[in-house]
């Protein structure tokens, strides 16, 4: 007689959770894929409740259960863009609230804390998490909320999100990771303590650079109900096509982080004895600084690389222009493999003295590597570092 399945062996897996979405309100049809719920209003009364798209959609709610799965959460928000999911995590916050960010932190999330909610008194101080000293002064500064990436953008930066978290719950602050870099497959910051893990959508959760989406996601239904708000009363709700294509995308996420991380291991290792190249930063490699944090804490090391090459700006733009296979653009892991020159592109905005602090100069290129065949990237880069002798 066969035993039967423990709780844990009946769980789905990872690539099943991502497969099979549950709900796809087409029940009457037998659709296998849902569709798109193509409408801005709903009759008044229908069974599932929605009444205006800005506030709820079938697709909406499709892809925000696919995203608990992963997350293995209780609840998740989808917005209209990363930016928007940041808009309304800060938007429920009130002047004269502390945010205690991550000195190193997404571009577009400086500028939106330093010139939009600075304007209505918001407090943003900026520090390096990585340090012992920081952690410890959580309980002085009494921020009203901690702002943290890992891997931090561009420079990799690896911050102990456990020790961050354990700090900040004994004074209640709540602690929000952007996880845009790792997703919940490479890095759960939920189950490390995190009361927000945001995620851009657009990234890798999509993977195909065709739609742009935002997640939140929390075990937190305080903070659940604060997002749902959000989303309807500022209108930060994304489209229901958008959504259809995140939940399309997020079905191959698996096979294609897979065949990212490998072909960043390779490409970080190659790279590192590369003579026009001054350094790499890849958190699984051992001479990253965080190394043995980013093992313990991450399950791979992620599919970007960050370099500094022995150039000056013209030459290093036309190091990135010269390759055949990345293309110079914004944004980071899709399929495709992409480069960027952080400090005219991605951190623009930043004021050139804290680029200079942070170490983000003009030699400094990250690479955000895809699912092409490692041996022609590999081929691709080395004929444009030649070219900069």
């Amino acid at each position: 007689m066969k035993s039967q399945p423990s709780e844990e062996q009946s769980q789905p897996r990872v690539s099943t959770k991502v497969i099979h979405h549950g709900e796809s309100f087409a029940n009457n049809t037998g659709t296998v894929m849902p569709p798109i719920y193509q409408t801005a209003t709903f009759s008044h009364g229908n069974p599932e409740g929605f009444d205006y798209t800005r506030s709820g959609n079938p697709n909406f709610r499709i892809l925000e259960a696919v995203l608990c799965s992963l997350e293995c959460c209780k609840y998740a928000t989808v917005f209209g863009s990363g930016v928007s999911a940041i808009t309304a995590i800060a938007s429920s916050l009130k002047s004269g609230d502390l945010i205690l960010c991550e000195e190193n932190l997404y571009g577009c999330t400086v500028r939106l804390f330093e010139e939009v909610f600075k304007k209505f008194g918001l407090k943003v101080e900026w520090l390096d998490f990585s340090k012992t000293s920081s952690i410890n002064s959580i309980d002085k500064l009494a921020p009203s909320m901690i702002w943290l990436e890992s891997p931090t953008n561009p420079l990799l930066k690896i911050i102990d999100l456990k020790k961050v978290c354990e700090k900040a719950k004994e004074s209640q602050i709540p602690v929000v990771v952007d996880n845009t870099f790792a997703t919940a497959l490479l890095q759960k910051p939920l189950e490390l303590g995190a009361t927000i893990s945001l995620t851009s959508t657009t990234k890798y959760i999509n993977g195909h650079s065709d739609a742009l989406g935002g997640a939140v996601c929390t075990q937190d239904r305080s903070w659940n109900k604060k997002m749902k708000f959000a989303q309807k009363a500022l209108g930060l709700q994304p489209s229901p096509f958008d959504c259809w294509l995140i939940t399309r995308g997020i079905k191959t996420l698996p096979l294609r982080i897979q065949r990212q991380v490998d072909n960043a291991l390779n490409l970080a290792n190659e790279l590192a004895e590369h003579p026009y190249v001054q350094w790499v930063r890849y958190p699984f490699r051992s001479d990253h600084p965080q190394n043995e944090l980013a093992k313990k804490q991450m399950t791979a090391g992620g599919a970007i690389i960050t370099l500094r090459l022995k150039a000056d700006q013209k030459q290093t733009y036309s190091f990135c222009k010269g390759l055949k296979f990345f293309t110079m653009a914004e944004s980071l892991g899709g399929i495709e493999s992409l480069i960027c020159h952080p400090s005219t592109m991605t951190h623009a905005s930043v004021p050139s003295q804290i680029k200079q602090k942070l170490g983000i100069d003009e030699s400094l290129v990250r690479l955000s590597i895809g699912c092409e065949d490692f041996q022609d990237l590999d081929l691709d880069i080395k004929q444009s570092l030649k070219k900069l002798k």
